[in-house]
This record gives structure tokens, sequence and C-alpha cells, in this order.
């Protein structure tokens, strides 16, 4: 359902992503993590279509994005980590709003859609309230709706858990299982090793813009050598990688 090949991003000279190639298959809930800078963001934003990349292919549900754009874009739902909202509008203005975008506004059932997503997210209630009276962790999961209307097949969020509180991140988890479950693909980043080692059935560590781990929990345990949590396979895997960079730059 995706697959990256050679993925590559320059800012100026430094390689921010760094000719990375991953495949992730229909339905699995995907994690990408790595520390502060590594990359991840900036990944997520080529895929979603916001930054173009120097080099290298996305190719999502068949479709290569640099030549089909429109047609990728009609099956991604994406949840950046900051996200823009227009504040003077109602939920409910907010959502019939990006389902016009999509060329929904005009079908019978999108009202019964957008009812069912406000339902989900525990927003009904606060349907007809100006965006600028949502706490944030609201606002979060009014994007989650946004990204939903149009019933994409796959996902892809950065750091979904943000601001929320825990029955937030718990309801938000449940959803994310259950859109898997549905067939949807979700392509996740986030610095919550806890929520990737609950949810993700697949995991790559991204560092220094480059790929150093990819696989099943299992998987990721045998190359770190070690049956921990996911935490302390990430902390082993990537200061083992960051090691070896050290040794290889030194002059010594």
């Amino acid at each position: 359902m995706i697959k990256l090949i050679h993925l590559t991003k320059l800012y100026k000279g430094l390689r921010a992503v760094d000719r990375i190639n991953l495949e992730v298959r229909k339905g699995v809930c995907f994690g990408f993590l790595g520390p502060n800078g590594a990359g991840k963001t900036t990944t997520i934003k080529m895929m979603a279509g916001v930054l173009k990349p120097t080099e290298g292919q996305i190719i999502i549900n068949g479709f290569d994005l640099a030549k089909e754009a429109s047609a990728v874009k009609q099956c991604v739902g994406f949840i950046p980590d900051r996200p823009f909202m227009y504040e003077k509008l109602t939920g409910l203005e907010f959502l019939h709003f990006v389902a016009g975008l999509y060329g929904l506004d005009a079908r019978p059932s999108l009202e019964l859609r957008i009812g069912d997503l406000l339902e989900l997210f525990e927003l009904r209630h606060w349907e007809g309230e100006l965006i600028e009276s949502y706490s944030h962790g609201m606002k979060q999961r009014l994007v989650m709706c946004a990204a939903l209307v149009h019933q994409p097949k796959v996902l892809i969020v950065d750091e979904p858990m943000v601001g929320l509180d825990p029955k937030g991140a718990r309801l938000v988890k449940n959803i994310f299982r259950d859109q898997a479950k549905k067939g949807t693909t979700l392509f996740m980043s986030t610095h919550s090793l806890e929520v990737a080692e609950e949810v993700c059935e697949e995991i790559a560590i991204i560092q220094a813009g480059r790929i150093i781990a990819n696989g099943t929990a299992g998987e990721l345990k045998k190359l770190a050598g070690m049956d921990g949590s996911l935490e302390d396979i990430f902390l082993r895997l990537t200061q083992e990688e960051g090691m070896a960079d050290a040794r290889a730059s030194s002059p010594y």
C-alpha cells in the first residue's frame, strides 16, 4: 500500500532523509520512530505531498505521488503534528469544509458520515461551538475526524497523542486499531514508544536520515540482541548506530 524508493531530501547540502526504502502492507499499523531531528516529520511531509523530495519515489495505493498527486491525495488522510484550523468555524462547519475539498459535499450520506465521526471522537456535543473554544485535545480529535471524513485507504499520522489526556489517547489508540482491522493502512510517527509498542505491528527506526532497523517487535529484539521493552531496544539500536557513525567520522 505504501512504497518509498530511495527517498531523499536535502536541505542546503544536509541529507535530512537519505535514500530510504520502505514497504508497508495493506491494513498494517506501521510505526516510524527516531530521535529528534532524525527525519521523521520530513519523510511524512513528503508522503503527504507537503514537501517535494530531492530524489526518489513515493508510491501509495499504486499511484506515484510525483505523477498522480490528485489520485494519491484522494486516498490519503493526513494528521500533522501541528494542524492548522479555521478557528472561526464551528466543528461541524470545518468538517463540511474539508468534505467539500474532497468533492463530498453533495453526497446524501455525508451528514451521516460526519455525525458518526463526531460520535466516534466524542465531539458531538461540541459540533456547534467555534473551534477557538475547543481544548487542544479536542482540536486534535477534530483534525482526526477531518482526516477520516473521505474514508481514506491510508492514514499518515505525525505525533497523534500530543495534547491528548489519557482517556483521549486510549480512545484514539482504539480507533487506530479498528481502522487497521477494516483495512486502512496507518503510517504513524511518534515519540511515545509505549504507544508504538501497543498499537504498531511493524516498526522502522530512522536515525540521521537513514533507516537503521525495520521489522516486527520480535525482529527488532533479535537485531538488538536483547529481549527487553521497545524503549530498551530503541535506545540500544540508536546508541550503537550513533557510536558507529562517530567512529566512521573520526580522523583517528
